[in-house]
């Protein structure tokens, strides 16, 4: 691309040709921008600064990176083996913040099933879930007592949707809600890329308690189809130490406590 072309673009014609030129590369400096486009330092960032408003790229400090985007998502028993060490560890340092004698909800997804995993010695805790999996997990524990809302079964990640299972859950409250993620961004919060599942998952949100979101590094400054609820919605992220630290900073700012297991 020609600087000449560029100049001679619309503003809204030149800012898409620049968030083109981020997306190809995934990450552009200022500098790099004003060689491209022979348009000004000042004029760059404020283009840089307008593009993050709308999402449509992540400003960082001298530059600005791509938005990924995240495709469909397999089903949940072709997800056990990927990340599986980080989504242990993840598991644990969730497990830490429950504390006995909660009651608690558990969504669906591998990593939400080993938060399950190391409650299963828990004296006395009280488990919402709507997924199978994480019934099947916990149902022998001894100290735990288990409540299962009916609705549709989404086969493909073991998981109870839909109308039925709204309704059960605007009669149930929770001190803590363990919530798996498709993808988390700063500007567009919350994501996931079923609709009908995304929908239960508003649901949830509204049982009342801290929102505990855990995700590995690949789902961070990822951006989904489906709006669950904004950065704000979650009181804790639990993710691993390959999460950037650009990102990590963004949603610490937005009042969000961030463990890194």
């Amino acid at each position: 691309m020609k600087a000449t072309a560029a100049q001679d673009a619309l503003p809204a014609e030149r800012a898409e040709q620049v968030r083109s030129f981020i997306e190809r590369r995934q990450r552009a400096t200022v500098g790099e921008i004003v060689t491209e486009f022979g348009i000004s330092a000042a004029t760059a960032r404020r283009m840089l600064g307008a593009l993050a408003d709308r999402g449509e790229i992540r400003r960082v400090h001298g530059g600005a990176l791509a938005v990924r985007h995240s495709g469909p998502e397999p089903p949940v028993v072709q997800r056990m083996a990927e990340q599986a060490e980080i989504k242990a560890r993840i598991g644990r340092a969730a497990a830490a913040l429950i504390e006995d004698g909660e009651t608690i909800f558990i969504s669906s997804g591998t990593t939400a099933l080993e938060v399950a995993r190391n409650l299963r010695e828990r004296p006395r805790l009280t488990v919402i879930t709507n997924s199978l999996l994480v019934a099947d997990l916990v149902r022998d524990a001894p100290g735990i007592e288990l409540i299962v809302p009916g609705g549709l079964l989404r086969r493909s990640e073991q998981s109870l949707i839909g109308h039925m299972t709204e309704r059960a859950l605007q009669e149930l409250r929770a001190a803590k809600i363990v919530l798996g993620i498709r993808a988390i961004h700063p500007q567009h919060g919350l994501t996931n890329d079923y609709l009908p599942e995304t929908q239960t998952d508003r649901a949830v949100l509204g049982l009342g308690g801290d929102v505990i979101v855990v995700a590995d590094h690949t789902k961070c400054g990822v951006v989904s189809t489906a709006f669950v609820g904004p950065i704000s919605a979650m009181r804790v992220l639990v993710t691993d130490e390959r999460a950037p630290a650009d990102f990590v900073a963004d949603i610490e700012t937005e009042g969000v406590r961030v463990v890194l297991a």
